[in-house]
């Protein structure tokens, strides 16, 4: 597929859109926010926008015949379909909130799929300076190096990521403290970085070993973070412990020593 031998290239030109986004991001970073609430806990600010119009803007010109999603634009437009065709998948800045705050995990997200499938992913924190970039069949990498999963292979010894509901009824918060709770008892702790993307990143370097998510915002959140994972030797899976599915909203990642034990403790916290 000639798609597949444009790969690298297609990878370049996102680092270079992602470069630029940071620059945006690292700007807004120590200035004053101007905030606006997409749901209960959902933000948004005016560098979301800027960004993801940078990006998209950038990859166009070089790939015009190419579908686009994007977090922002979805949330103005509705929901749009993942198809076969090349298409990039944006989030502009992962981690909002933290970026809100003055929190460093910060990141924009661009993934790259054919054929519903990503093949290039690049991640990069304009913060702490970490450029995380995967492609099919070609590795993982943050800042030009090689990285792999970790090699742990007790659950008991492991960390886990994960992150609290973004829905604050009283129904989803319940079950997913409970799911927490569960958990705690079986692994080493417990972090929340506020990024999905950097969780992914997290698992794909090592820093991580076991990192689940549900309920999040849409493909964008982890269109970027799978193949990265994929290419450091991790394994992406539905949290019930069946296929990954870009679109269902549903996340697990892991090294594969720990898969089978994590996809066990996570169906006993249910």
């Amino acid at each position: 597929m000639a798609e597949n031998d444009s790969l690298p290239e297609f990878l370049a030109i996102a680092v270079d859109a992602a470069k630029k986004a940071g620059e945006l991001i690292r700007d807004g970073f120590y200035q004053t926010k101007h905030v606006e609430h997409k749901g209960q806990v959902d933000l948004v600010t005016e560098t979301d926008k800027a960004c993801e119009d940078l990006i998209f803007n950038h990859l166009r010109q070089h790939f015009p015949n190419h579908k686009f999603i994007g977090e922002e634009t979805t949330a103005a437009c509705g929901a749009t379909e993942l198809t076969d065709e090349p298409t990039w998948i944006v989030d502009p800045i992962d981690g909002t909130t933290n970026f809100v705050h003055g929190f460093p995990f910060v990141c924009v997200s661009i993934g790259l799929t054919i054929g519903k499938v990503p093949k290039v992913g690049v991640i990069y924190n304009p913060i702490m300076e970490e450029l995380f970039t995967g492609i099919h069949g070609k590795g993982a990498f943050l800042n030009g190096k090689p990285i792999k999963v970790s090699s742990q292979s007790e659950l008991v010894k492991s960390l886990l990521a994960a992150e609290d509901a973004t829905q604050r009824d009283k129904l989803t918060v319940d079950a997913s403290t409970n799911r927490i709770n569960s958990l705690l008892f079986k692994v080493r702790s417990l972090r929340m970085s506020g990024s999905c993307a950097l969780d992914l990143c997290g698992i794909a370097c090592g820093r991580l070993d076991l990192f689940y998510l549900l309920g999040f915002g849409g493909p964008w959140d982890v269109a970027g973070g799978a193949v990265i994972v994929k290419e450091a030797g991790g394994v992406l899976f539905d949290p019930s412990g069946k296929d990954f599915d870009i679109t269902s909203q549903r996340v697990a990642a892991s090294n594969p020593l720990v898969k089978d034990a994590f996809i066990e403790a996570l169906q006993q916290s249910e």
